[in-house]
């Protein structure tokens, strides 16, 4: 069954460092991508960077307070 991200971790610069999934599992941005690659993500997409590379969204819904950026800190 996938997960779902329900908090992140930032670092000095606001970027996504990690992040918590529902089931309380801590991933760093890497695993993320993985397994938003692999269908173990929902509600997460992968997206063409203009620098090339694939980067995580949440799928566009309307909702800002989903968005991977408005989520709660952990």
């Amino acid at each position: 069954m996938p997960e779902r991200i329900v908090a992140v971790r930032k670092n000095g610069q606001g970027s996504i460092v990690e992040m918590q999934l529902s089931s309380g599992q801590v991933v760093d941005y890497k695993r993320a991508h993985d397994m938003a690659r692999s269908g173990d993500l929902e509600h997460v997409n992968l997206i063409r960077g203009k620098d090339g590379e694939d980067h995580l969204r949440s799928e566009p819904d309307g909702i800002q307070s989903n968005n991977l950026d408005n989520l709660p800190s952990f």
